[in-house]
């Protein structure tokens, strides 16, 4: 299984950037896809997920309304659509994946990738 984050960078407070998600080798289609970050000296950091068809997405509160998960599965991917980033939005950020989507458990991912570094400055 691998998961690979890509599309992150250097952009400045209150810009946009999308990250993407490249998955393959796994075992099912039907995957929950989730995206974390972890900034230094910080625990990692739930930050969204979406269910396979698209129609059940959760955010953490720290982002709601500022970052918009979504996937393609033809191209078995996914997306994160941030904008209106903040300074202390800076952290790697990766994506994970699992077949179940588990009420209440949203780190309990089978799958993790590696990240990709995003940095705002002020």
């Amino acid at each position: 299984v691998q998961l690979q984050a890509s599309g992150g960078g250097l952009v400045q407070a209150g810009g946009s950037l999308r990250l993407s998600c490249a998955a393959s080798g796994l075992p099912t289609r039907n995957y929950v896809m989730a995206w974390f970050r972890q900034a230094p000296g910080k625990d990692r950091e739930f930050i969204a997920r979406i269910n396979w068809s698209g129609g059940l997405t959760d955010y953490a509160d720290s982002v709601k309304g500022r970052f918009t998960i979504s996937r393609d599965n033809a191209k078995n991917t996914g997306y994160l659509q941030m904008n209106s980033l903040k300074p202390e939005d800076t952290a790697v950020y990766s994506c994970a994946a699992d077949p179940i989507w588990r009420p209440g458990a949203v780190y309990a991912m089978n799958h993790w990738g590696k990240g990709t570094q995003l940095t705002v400055s002020s």
